[in-house]
């Protein structure tokens, strides 16, 4: 988004002031266009933001999984938006909660890993603050997960915070100005307080974040981003539901392989998961490594999503009885992927494969969005801040890097991106095997760019329109010369944007 665009006022959402075209971004249409115009109200909405954990773009039934039973889930696709080209600006759980709430990069934010990084992560400038600037009831629910510290942070009127990974069974909960552990199951917990704040009497709307545990394991990160592997539960669904799926099996993709072996085309990653085969990381891991990723973690997890599903359907019904809903803006995302076993992959989610980067991404909120839309734009999630601000018409700050999608929920022709950065710094803990493994990687449409920050001997590009599955590196095929030198130049140009050392275009 220009930085013109940033500076005319924001009008109500019946129009929204376009910027100047840029020149490297052509008009492209949504898919799933509504039949009909949405009544465009004046009204400021009340917004909830949804913030699941590891969730991946295709775990829910909407979107394609075989078994798990989603049906408020899926109610947000069917009477609101889905994005069907969704990535995270980072796979990573501190760095991207982090951009959800900034709109900007790691690399312009600062929380770059799971360190904990408690007094940055109380300096950040997030949209919730500028919503409470401007007249919004704020509140936080959940797992913040930018440090250990459950403490509240800037921005929020009311405040439940859980610290570090927190638990899914009699979790600690920091509430009123203390911590301490409330007997039952995460999710209804902070469901319960959810519907609560959003049914009080106030004299304007509300702001509601509400971030889920699930579906992230029970285990303890320390300050320095390791895992105590003692501590370690595995996933943990609510009693109610575990065992629901025990007889079902997950069809993997044809981008499962069983071992390193598997992937001659990728040099950098059949080394680091050599290295996590060895002895010595076998010995410190032991049971978490889930190499393939098991059946049974594939179950667990599509059990602990039947929690979040109910959470969201006794918030519908929540704010359907106070007459809000259709005045509610609902936005449902995650904090990245995972793998089923893909290129060998399991709990490794911050790597720049489709599987960790793509990012399910739905918004119901009727004036503006029509039902069953399917906008097929590449968007990011530094997008989400800027998408709320506009429709809570709030003004957006220049330090915002994303583009509000109000154009594309309102189903408008208009001038879009045509690639996006993933950003990835490594480091040694948790995982080791990982340690040299930083990337920036470039993604369009059709094509997919990655840099091994440390090994650029070892770059990977694929043709994802002809090889979706990311199964053959192009990188050194002479007949992708002239694409992997323009995707290059192109890379090089959105990292530096990143970093505001380039005029964003």
């Amino acid at each position: 988004m220009s930085r013109l665009y940033r500076a005319l006022p924001l009008v109500l959402l019946i129009g929204g002031c376009q910027g100047p075209s840029p020149p490297d971004r052509q008009s492209s249409g949504s898919s799933g266009t509504p039949p009909s115009a949405p009544n465009r109200s004046a009204t400021r909405p009340n917004v909830v933001v949804i913030v699941t954990d590891d969730l991946r773009w295709d775990e829910f039934a909407a979107a394609g999984h075989p078994y798990v039973e989603t049906p408020h889930i899926d109610r947000l696709a069917a009477e609101g938006a889905m994005f069907v080209n969704a990535f995270h600006a980072v796979p990573l759980c501190s760095p991207n909660r982090a951009s959800i709430l900034t709109g900007q990069y790691p690399s312009r934010h600062g929380i770059i890993d799971n360190v904990a990084r408690n007094l940055a992560s109380h300096r950040l400038t997030t949209f919730p603050m500028a919503m409470r600037e401007h007249g919004y009831d704020t509140a936080f629910l959940g797992k913040w997960h930018m440090g250990n510290d459950p403490t509240p942070r800037p921005g929020f009127n009311y405040w439940v915070g859980l610290p570090g990974q927190g638990r899914a069974q009699d979790p600690e909960l920091f509430e009123d100005g203390r911590l301490h552990v409330v007997t039952g199951y995460v999710t209804d917990l902070l469901t319960d307080r959810a519907i609560d704040f959003s049914g009080r009497q106030r004299g304007g709307p509300f702001r509601l974040y509400l971030a889920h545990k699930a579906v992230h394991p029970d285990v303890r990160q320390r300050d320095d981003g390791s895992v105590d592997t003692g501590s370690s539960l595995g996933y943990v669904p609510a009693p109610r539901h575990r065992g629901r799926y025990e007889a079902r099996t997950y069809e993997r993709r044809p981008n499962t392989v069983p071992d390193p072996d598997g992937l001659a085309g990728k040099p950098a990653l059949r080394r680091a998961l050599a290295y996590r085969a060895s002895a010595d990381i076998t010995a410190r891991f032991g049971g978490i490594l889930d190499p393939g990723t098991s059946e049974t973690t594939i179950r667990r997890r599509a059990e602990m999503l039947l929690a979040v599903d109910e959470s969201l359907g006794r918030l519908i019904a929540a704010l359907e009885k106070q007459g809000v809903l259709d005045t509610t803006m609902i936005v449902f995302t995650s904090d990245n992927g995972f793998f089923f076993g893909e290129h060998g992959l399991s709990l490794e989610r911050r790597l720049p494969y489709e599987e960790s980067i793509r990012d399910p991404l739905l918004v119901r909120y009727p004036p503006l969005v029509g039902a069953g839309a399917r906008p097929s734009e590449l968007v990011l999630s530094v997008d989400i801040a800027p998408t709320v601000l506009e429709a809570a018409r709030v003004p957006i700050g220049p330090h915002v890097q994303g583009r509000s999608l109000v154009p594309l929920l309102r189903g408008d022709a208009t001038p879009w991106r045509q690639s996006l950065l993933v950003e990835f710094y490594s480091y040694e803990n948790p995982m080791p095997w990982l340690a040299d493994m930083d990337y920036r990687a470039i993604r369009t449409r059709n094509h997919k760019y990655i840099r091994w920050m440390k090994h650029p001997d070892l770059d990977e590009l694929y043709d994802l329109e002809a090889d979706p599955y990311e199964l053959r590196n192009l990188v050194d095929d002479p007949a992708s010369a002239e694409i992997k030198a323009r995707l290059k130049r192109d890379l090089g140009r959105l990292v530096l944007e990143s970093m505001e050392l380039a005029e964003r275009r």
